[in-house]
């Protein structure tokens, strides 16, 4: 079995942060050009070098997402663009369009290629095609199942890596090819703008009698006919090595630095563990129930996920209230404020390689030294006495209900 690369989601500055402190091997992100996702923070052509540079330094690769499908007026401007994230060190680059491709074989000839999930590769002979292109990495349909996955190893150029996602959202459209958001709001998913209009509420009018409306039943739960469940493979992850999977990717570029840090702890150490043949710490498992997420399911690897029509509301429990920036052997840490909280509120922290505990949240000061009962002002800091010495990017979040209703 293949020890599984951790590939984690870096949005913004604060996302790539956290997925590499807390255990990604490599991250993917995107400039503000030809990138799936427009709603993430994304990374200027001067932010990108330094980028690229903390990554490395921890010895994180980068794969760069130039995965939309450009028009004549864009393509013009592609060559400058792989230029420049050839420049910058990129690792690779995950690529949709054929043209695009060609011009980064040409124009980033530094920078692997790896082909998205876009291309709905579902078959050894699409995979070898990419293969023999220049390819040396497909990201897999998210369609398809272990035995699938299992053939396409088997016949596949043992060179060629193979990818598939692990854990986050699942679009209801085939590998992602929806063009619902393009014809009910103008905004084009397949150019990283989806409005997902697949997580509405639907009912129907009858013409002649405006303002009524009527419930829609995909069956007797509910009227989410659209919904899809959201991906976790952590329990499986040995099913995935067995399978010849080489990378695992968590989905998520457009959620928070909170997200990255703990998704990508808890499939790190996983990870880990399986390689070693050792079953995982469950308290790693327990973690992915901490972030903002959907019902889960097992995606498409042991058959039909199924639909959740109750409701396409997230399920969120847990808040970040503060991050550690440093902290002495004492436990006294300096700290950001995220969200209000006041003294002797029970807590929990988290960090980068160190499992969770509780306490209550201890004397409180600001800057100058003046005791607080509870930090007000965002991303002020303040200083915090804690049980023991945590490591900086340590989170610190209590339990509270803030699923939607």
């Amino acid at each position: 079995m293949r020890k599984l690369e951790l590939l984690s989601p870096a949005g913004d500055m604060e996302q790539l942060n956290m997925s590499v402190l807390y255990g990604a091997d490599a991250v993917y992100l995107a400039g503000t050009s030809f990138g799936m996702r427009s709603f993430a923070g994304n990374f200027s052509p001067e932010e990108l070098p330094g980028a690229v540079a903390f990554a490395h330094d921890h010895g994180v690769k980068v794969h760069v997402t130039v995965n939309t499908m450009p028009r004549n007026d864009e393509i013009v401007h592609l060559p400058e663009y792989l230029e420049q994230l050839d420049d910058a060190g990129v690792d690779a680059l995950i690529l949709a369009d054929l043209g695009a491709f060609t011009l980064a074989g040409k124009y980033a000839p530094h920078c692997q290629r790896h082909v998205s999930t876009q291309q709905s590769i579902a078959n050894y002979a699409c995979a070898q095609s990419w293969f023999d292109l220049g390819a040396s990495r497909v990201v897999l349909a998210r369609e398809l199942s272990l035995p699938e996955i299992r053939a396409i190893r088997e016949k596949a150029d043992p060179k060629l890596e193979i990818e598939t996602f692990g854990h986050g959202a699942m679009c209801v459209s085939y590998s992602g090819r929806c063009l619902l958001s393009n014809y009910m709001t103008g905004r084009d998913s397949n150019r990283g703008a989806c409005a997902q209009p697949c997580r509405y509420q639907y009912a129907l009018m009858e013409e002649k009698r405006p303002g009524e409306y009527f419930p829609v039943y995909e069956d007797e739960k509910g009227t989410y006919i659209l919904n899809s469940r959201d991906m976790c493979m952590i329990d499986h992850l040995d099913d995935l090595m067995d399978a010849g999977v080489d990378c695992v990717k968590l989905e998520g570029r457009a959620k928070s630095g909170y997200y990255a840090a703990i998704v990508t702890g808890a499939y790190r150490h996983c990870i880990d563990a399986v390689a070693q043949g050792l079953a995982p710490d469950p308290v790693w498992r327990n973690e992915v129930d901490h972030i903002s997420h959907r019902v889960y399911s097992t995606g498409f690897y042991y058959g039909e996920p199924g639909q959740y029509t109750e409701t396409s509301r997230y399920i969120r429990q847990w808040q970040i209230v503060a991050m550690v920036e440093s902290c002495d052997e004492s436990g006294l840490a300096v700290c950001s404020l995220r969200n209000k909280f006041s003294q002797g509120d029970p807590l929990e922290c988290v960090g980068p390689d160190s499992k969770p505990f509780a306490f209550g949240a201890g004397a409180m000061a600001d800057m100058e030294g003046m005791p607080l009962e509870q930090p007000r002002t965002p991303q002020m800091n303040f200083t915090m006495q804690l049980p023991k010495p945590v490591p900086p990017f340590s989170i610190l979040r209590r339990a509270v209900e803030l699923s939607a209703k």
